[in-house]
């Protein structure tokens, strides 16, 4: 491979790992194989600057999500240069004594000690504070730097950030939203008791709650902020980077400690001292950020196309530590895929004590070369999740087989075709499955029946009580009674829970159903296309692969899940227990707006934005997040951004909120 493919391969890889760590806020590789890849890159453009191109990924900072309208920063955010060991940060200092003093060479002892401000990187979500007045106006996420997501709604929710200043002033606050690790373990917690996704670590959780487009469930996460530098009118602009943090900490805001030290190995020195101390803190930090103090040589220094010359993070190397791989079990899920668990013989990890393991799958085991008595070189995934990584053999190493049964109910393992992966095909008499379908069922964005978590559903199925989701409105008072740890106004409590999940929408229950490939965004499809269930039990497979969003295979899955014998005999049953679902999409007589297209942009007063997308599409509508040439209209509230520019530049009708509310009342097809 030439050095312009290499390039070329090497610009995709970082592309796509981008995109899914700065749009989809899911991480696809850890920082450091990321950081290795940047670096590569950057080392190649180097040596060879005639191949570098605009579009190259060394010439921009991050990614825009879609969800939320850009705007332009009055300032541009930079990305930092990283240093990995104590070798790259004494580069960095050599080349910052340079472009401020004209001394070249190695440090030695005569080389002057420039002030350095060392300060904890929090691994967070990068955000900049408007404030005019002293009054908080705007908040953005960095995006690529030059333009970011406005998120103003969802930052007024986190208590950390003052809306109102000690002082009336303008300034520009750059800051980091993080969660503590407290608030981190308990929502994935709460995540698993509802049957739904759990974070892999609290920047993934930060960043997924920031962008939420409900401000309510912003407010639930319970985020924070430390702010680490603010832009401030020349009258009021202090002269160096420590000044600045104490003003901004004495104007309300949220700061961490910063260290100033004289030259880098007083620098160096703090980087070691707080990798011994990071993991007792209540949130995560990554590496330690160093700036050149004083503002007028920073200004000197100046920037390159993406990162200022004037600072640089010290990254933490991921911690790896080894142990004995004693045994290996398995896991059994909801759809009946059987999962490697590596246990292991107790040890410290990032600051926990690690026992269990992820192998993920069995191709990942036969890579690895895995062995029962191996040693086993663990870390943890983001710093969250443990994962053998590399294994080492012993005298005790053995073989293992494959599980030929099911670890739960004994019943032959069956491949998927063309997938890596063994499955139980007993999905009517396994109890792991069983649990897993009903702890999914209940969950929020499914029936949302408040209460019933994994302990109290291991019970009822353990018991025998319930076998499927209908069984679950059979249940009585007295039978719940009977389970550990539910008293009587529990047990009551439970059964209004389930009982006021009757009458739900048909979209929800869709989704409940487990039905594999559908989830929330799917269901809500189906609703859109098909008036009630008897409608979509009467579907073909052509029928279902025709509707945009339904591919091939999830109309086959949703074809073959409404001619299976036992999935229609429950949903029957559950129908004559008094289950009402109603489908606000299809009303037949009120589709008025079939086919129309609407965008939402900025914040509506009398409307969330679920909401409001809720009404359009119970009328007919499509609410896609973006602007196009295919949108009919644009409903702008306050603060509207760049998808109002977009369709004003297109032609797009737009409504006011007024305008829209009339709309929805007016009886007349458009």
């Amino acid at each position: 491979m030439d050095i312009q493919e290499k390039i070329k391969k090497l610009r995709k890889e970082i592309e796509l790992y981008s995109y899914y760590y700065y749009v989809e806020d899911n991480p696809k590789v850890e920082d450091y194989e990321y950081d290795a890849l940047f670096r590569e890159l950057q080392k190649l453009e180097n040596e060879h600057p005639e191949l570098i191109t605009p579009d190259s990924p060394t010439q921009r900072v991050g990614g825009i999500s879609e969800k939320f309208d850009t705007v332009a920063h009055k300032n541009r955010l930079y990305s930092l240069d990283n240093a990995n060991n104590d070798e790259e940060l004494t580069k960095w200092y050599e080349r910052v004594l340079k472009d401020t003093t004209g001394l070249e060479g190695q440090m030695n002892l005569f080389m002057p000690k420039i002030p350095l401000a060392c300060e904890y990187k929090i691994d967070g979500l990068a955000v900049s504070l408007t404030y005019v007045n002293g009054i908080f106006t705007q908040g953005l996420t960095r995006g690529d730097g030059v333009m970011g997501e406005d998120i103003t709604n969802n930052l007024k929710t986190i208590k950390a950030i003052p809306l109102k200043l000690f002082e009336p002033i303008n300034v520009e606050v750059r800051g980091e939203v993080y969660m503590p690790v407290q608030s981190f373990e308990k929502l994935n917690t709460k995540q698993l008791e509802m049957g739904q996704k759990t974070f892999a670590n609290p920047r993934n959780a930060a960043a997924g709650s920031i962008r939420q487009l409900d401000p309510k469930i912003t407010a639930s996460r319970d985020l924070s902020i430390f702010v680490y530098g603010g832009i401030f009118e020349k009258k009021d602009a202090p002269k160096s980077h420590s000044e600045t943090m104490e003003k901004l900490s004495k104007l309300g805001f949220r700061t961490n400690k910063v260290s100033v030290v004289q030259g880098i190995d007083e620098a160096i020195e703090f980087c070691k001292k707080t990798d011994l101390v990071r993991h007792n803190l209540n949130y995560a930090t990554d590496g330690v950020v160093i700036k050149v103090d004083e503002i007028a040589k920073q200004e000197e220094l100046g920037f390159t196309s993406r990162v200022p010359k004037w600072a640089i993070a010290f990254k933490f190397p991921p911690e790896e530590v080894w142990t004995d791989l004693e045994s290996i079990e398995f896991s059994v899920g909801r759809t009946g895929i059987v999962t490697p668990v590596a246990n292991l013989k107790p040890v410290l990890l990032a600051g926990s004590t690690v026992s269990r393991a992820s192998l993920y799958n069995f191709d990942e085991i036969k890579r690895l070369n895995v062995q029962v008595g191996d040693r086993a070189l663990v870390k943890k995934a983001a710093e969250i999740i443990p994962k053998v990584i590399r294994v080492e053999k012993t005298v005790n190493s053995k073989p293992f087989e494959l599980p030929k049964t099911c670890p739960c109910c004994g019943s032959t393992l069956k491949e998927v075709e063309g997938e890596v992966a063994l499955y139980c095909p007993n999905k009517n008499g396994c109890s792991a499955q069983i649990k897993g379908r009903i702890e999914y069922f209940v969950s929020k964005n499914a029936m949302d029946i408040d209460g019933l978590g994994e302990s109290i559903i291991s019970q009822l199925v353990e018991r025998k009580m319930v076998y499927t989701y209908a069984d679950l409105y059979k249940l009585t008072y007295e039978q719940l009674l009977e389970l550990d740890l539910i008293a009587e106004k529990s047990a009551q409590n439970l059964l209004d829970a389930i009982n006021n999940s009757k009458n739900t929408k048909l979209p929800k229950f869709l989704n409940a159903l487990g039905i594999r490939l559908v989830g929330k965004e799917s269901a809500d499809i189906l609703a859109q296309n098909f008036k009630d269930i008897e409608a979509l039990k009467a579907a073909n497979v052509e029928d279902l692969s025709a509707i945009d969003g339904i591919g091939e295979k999830m109309a086959k899955s949703i074809y073959d899940y409404f001619h299976n014998e036992q999935n229609l005999k429950t949903l029957d049953e559950v129908l004559k227990l008094g289950l009402v679902l109603e489908n606000t999409y299809r009303k037949e007589e009120n589709l008025k707006f079939k086919g129309l297209s609407f965008v939402l942009t900025g914040t509506l007063e009398e409307f969330s934005r679920d909401k409001a997308q809720e009404i359009l599409k119970s009328l007919g509508a499509k609410t896609p997040n973006s602007v196009s040439k295919n949108t009919n209209y644009v409903i702008a509230g306050a603060n509207a951004g760049s998808k109002l520019t977009k369709a004003q530049n297109l032609g797009i009708k737009i409504l006011s909120e007024q305008e829209f509310k009339e709309l929805i009342s007016n009886k007349e097809d458009l």
